[in-house]
C-alpha cells in the first residue's frame, strides 16, 4: 500500500483525494437520504450555496447533492484517466466531463423524485409550520415562485413557494412553511421564522 501511494504523481494524489473526500460525503448524503425516507421526517443533509442555478424547467444544478457528485465521479474517473494517460489537461478535462455529467444525473434525479407527491388533497392547516428543504430557489419579496419538498401526511411532496423576505431564498436552505395559500406556501428560513415566532411570544 505504502509502495503504490508512493509511486502515485501529484496530480494522481490530487484526484484521488478529491474523490476520496467526494465519496465520504455522497456515502453520508445517501444514508442521511434513507433515513428521511424511513420516517424520520424531512432531509436533514442540506446546506446553502449562494450560486445555485435553476432553470425554467424546475432544474436546480448547484446543489449541495449535485456537487458532491460532481467530485465524487469527476474525482474518480480523472484519477483514472491520470493513471493511464501520460498527459497533463487530458484527466482533468476528463475529470470535468465525467463531474458535469454526474451532477446532471443527480439534479435530474432529484427532479424526479420530487414529483413523486401525493397526488389527493393535502390538508392545508396541518402544512403550516413544517420545515421544508427548498428545491428551486425562491425569488424575495413574492416577486415569483420557487419550490419546497418536504415529508408530509405521509408523502414525499413538491410544493411551490413564495416569500416575503428582501433576498432570495437559496436551493437546499431550510425553510419553515409560515402560510399556505390556494396553490403555493409562504416560506421564511427556519432561523428566521423561530426568531419571529420568540418575538411574538414576548
Amino acid at each position: 500500500m505504502a509502495e503504490w501511494y508512493a509511486s502515485l504523481s501529484t496530480l494522481e494524489l490530487v484526484f484521488f483525494y478529491i474523490a476520496i473526500v467526494g465519496s465520504v460525503l455522497l456515502i453520508i448524503q445517501i444514508i442521511m437520504l434513507l433515513v428521511s425516507f424511513g420516517g424520520a421526517g424531512d432531509m436533514d443533509m442540506d446546506g446553502d450555496f449562494d450560486g445555485d442555478t435553476d432553470t425554467d424547467s424546475g432544474l436546480s444544478l448547484f446543489t449541495i447533492k449535485s456537487l458532491t457528485a460532481f467530485f465524487a465521479f469527476g474525482g474518480w474517473c480523472g484519477f483514472a484517466a491520470a493513471s493511464y494517460i501520460d498527459n497533463t489537461w487530458a484527466p482533468i478535462l476528463i475529470a470535468v466531463a465525467t463531474g458535469i455529467a454526474a451532477m446532471l444525473c443527480v439534479a435530474f434525479s432529484m427532479r424526479a423524485v420530487a414529483k413523486l407527491q401525493c397526488s389527493g388533497n393535502m390538508v392545508k392547516e396541518k402544512m403550516i409550520g413544517k420545515t421544508a428543504t427548498v428545491y428551486v430557489s425562491v425569488p424575495p419579496a413574492r416577486s415569483g415562485r420557487g419550490k419546497i419538498v418536504l415529508t408530509a401526511q405521509g408523502s414525499y411532496t413538491e410544493i411551490d413557494a413564495m416569500t416575503d423576505e428582501k433576498e432570495r431564498i437559496p436551493a437546499d436552505c431550510r425553510v419553515r412553511i409560515l402560510e399556505y395559500k390556494e396553490d403555493f406556501a409562504v416560506v421564511g428560513r427556519e432561523k428566521a421564522a423561530e426568531k419571529a415566532e420568540e418575538a411574538k411570544e414576548e
